[in-house]
């Protein structure tokens, strides 16, 4: 693992470096007037932004139409809507300008999708009373299969506490009257909106069965829309007194995964022991940096492109192993569609290998 944080690191300080610099040429270059606003926004966002060719976005086009809606003297919040409008083009999660009164964003890659997620049902019929709650992870044993629900990649995770977890739910020892049967394991992520990378790295390594390269990162060299690095390798090894690479592990996913989930699902996807089942996450491949404009307020946008080893950019998600949605009949049942198939692949999985 320490291969992946050391150029995570080096990455991420190279990106906000670069920002840093930048921003003192924009509070040089422009005033605080609306032209000059929205001069510098629609600037700094065509030399940096990195999606423009990867979503057919003609960023030249968007200025044409929004710039003669542009005067100085307007409304502060007339002059918000044309700059919000302008980056709803970019269609990316990462993308949001923050003016006190408001906050523009475009959150179309989950809401035009099934939710596929209840935690209310999950928690009424499937945790119940009777789970730990260890840290951020809501655990426990149903029918032999450990279920993990992770809400949040915001939730700092130690390394001491997902060492618990996996070693929690190791255990396949059947010749002992006191060891009870795992057969696999299920991590919940659905409506994981995302959070800190550093908790991604430090649950990957524990399921990694060896060094493996897992995905490619690029970030922007140049004010040209094309002009990225060459393509930097990320590592992932095993890290941890006990990696999970015996029994089968499945993620749960949705729309509604992104950023930092989108990372983690990706990763996850690299071993040979992990399915992912549920629909597409919602994206979020490159990350994001900040930025202000001469007025004060904030903005960020996507500054790095990660493709997979295959070369597939994750920009728009991660599909998964086994498609499969939420049954309205199921739902009335209290039952979690996306999660019996789970269990269902678990036992399947488990019921082979006994066989053998």
């Amino acid at each position: 693992m320490k291969a992946f944080s050391l150029s995570l690191l080096s990455l991420i300080i190279v990106v906000f470096l670069c920002a840093s610099c930048e921003e003192v040429l924009i509070q040089e270059e422009y005033e605080d007037n609306a032209v000059d606003v929205f001069n510098s926004l629609w600037t700094t966002v065509d030399e940096n932004y990195t999606f423009f060719d990867f979503k057919g976005i003609d960023w030249d086009a968007v200025y044409t139409a929004n710039r003669p809606r542009v005067e100085d003297g307007m409304r502060r919040d007339s002059l918000f809507n044309v700059l919000g409008d302008m980056l709803f083009v970019l269609r990316d999660g990462h993308v949001n300008l923050q003016a006190g009164f408001d906050l523009s964003r475009n959150w179309n890659w989950y809401l035009d999708h099934p939710q596929n997620f209840d935690f209310s049902l999950i928690e009424r019929n499937y945790l119940k009373d009777d789970y730990e709650i260890s840290g951020p992870f809501r655990n426990r044993v149903i029918d032999s299969i450990g279920y993990v629900y992770y809400s949040s990649f915001e939730n700092q995770v130690s390394e001491s506490l997902v060492d618990y977890i996996v070693t929690k739910f190791a255990s396949r020892i059947e010749d002992k009257a006191d060891t009870i049967i795992i057969k696999g394991l299920v991590i919940d992520v659905r409506d994981n909106g995302g959070g800190k990378l550093s908790n991604v790295e430090n649950i990957v390594g524990r399921f990694a069965d060896e060094k493996r390269l897992v995905h490619y990162w690029q970030y922007k060299d140049g004010p040209g829309h094309n002009e990225l690095t060459e393509r930097i390798p990320k590592y992932v090894e095993p890290t941890g007194d006990f990696q999970y690479t015996q029994a089968p592990v499945i993620i749960l996913t949705n729309r509604s995964c992104y950023s930092a989930t989108n990372f983690f699902v990706q990763v996850m996807k690299n071993f040979p022991n992990v399915l992912v089942v549920g629909d597409s996450t919602g994206g979020g491949g490159g990350l994001p940096i900040n930025r202000e404009l001469p007025n004060g307020w904030r903005y960020r946008f996507s500054s790095t492109v990660t493709t997979t080893v295959s070369g597939e950019n994750i920009e728009d998600g991660v599909a998964p192993d086994i498609k499969v949605d939420m049954k309205e009949e199921d739902r009335q049942e209290g039952k979690d569609t996306i999660l019996e198939t789970a269990f269902g692949i678990i036992n399947e999985i488990y019921d082979r290998q006994r066989i053998r």
